[in-house]
């Protein structure tokens, strides 16, 4: 478990660093000579959009943090049953990786002005993202269908706490994937939503870099 939770620190630093080089990259001496502050949805300045994201993370990464330290305390318990992990999962982290990629080559598509890409891109990732959270859905009904319900273990309700909290941290991902997807379809410029699209990718990593470490503690229950 303590590896798990340098795993997420290391996650927290690497988006971080990607903030920060992207603030610099903001290139603030054009506000010198008159330059308005770049925006990103045409209401905030870039920079507090970052910072943002980046205060954001960090929460969402100590209540990560806080639940895998309490997951590790709880199987201390002599009321603690070995984990059944459901094989799906598997095929779910495949999925989600999927998603990922999608959203990496959707920045591309944006960062070379290509609409059609960048709109490709968005649905591919969407679906995807869509179908991780209808596998997870599907390794809930497996677990209660084999009678591991929420209230029969310690080690069944946190697995269903924690596949639940990252499921909605990734429906929420998924409100600002469906106002950029929107805004896409309404724009013929794909510059307009290229901010979007970078805090988007960073996101869907970060989410699936925290899934890598939650699947792998709940594999180790499951040893």
């Amino acid at each position: 478990m303590t590896y798990a939770l340098l795993v997420l620190v290391g996650i927290m630093a690497i988006v971080v660093w990607w903030l920060a080089r992207q603030t610099v990259n903001v290139t603030p001496w054009t506000e010198q000579h008159g330059a308005a502050p770049a925006r990103g949805d045409g209401s905030l300045p870039l920079l507090n959009i970052k910072v943002g994201l980046g205060v954001f993370l960090a929460v969402a990464t100590s209540l990560f943090a806080l639940l895998i330290s309490a997951y590790h305390m709880r199987m201390l318990g002599d009321d603690w049953s070995r984990l059944p992990v459901p094989r799906v999962l598997w095929l779910n982290t495949g999925v989600l990786v999927l998603a990922s990629v999608a959203m990496h080559w959707t920045r591309s598509a944006a960062r070379i002005g290509s609409r059609d890409g960048v709109v490709h891109g968005l649905v591919a990732a969407g679906v995807l993202s869509f179908g991780f959270l209808a596998g997870q859905l599907w390794a809930w009904q497996q677990m209660d269908t084999a009678g591991y319900f929420v209230a029969a273990n310690p080690a069944y309700a946190f697995f269903y706490l924690l596949t639940a909290v990252h499921g909605l941290h990734l429906l929420g991902g998924l409100f600002v994937w469906a106002r950029t997807t929107y805004r896409t379809y309404r724009s013929a410029d794909a510059e307009k939503i290229r901010l979007s699209v970078e805090l988007c990718t960073v996101y869907w990593d970060y989410l699936f870099a925290v899934w890598v470490v939650l699947f792998a503690v709940l594999l180790h229950s499951h040893d």
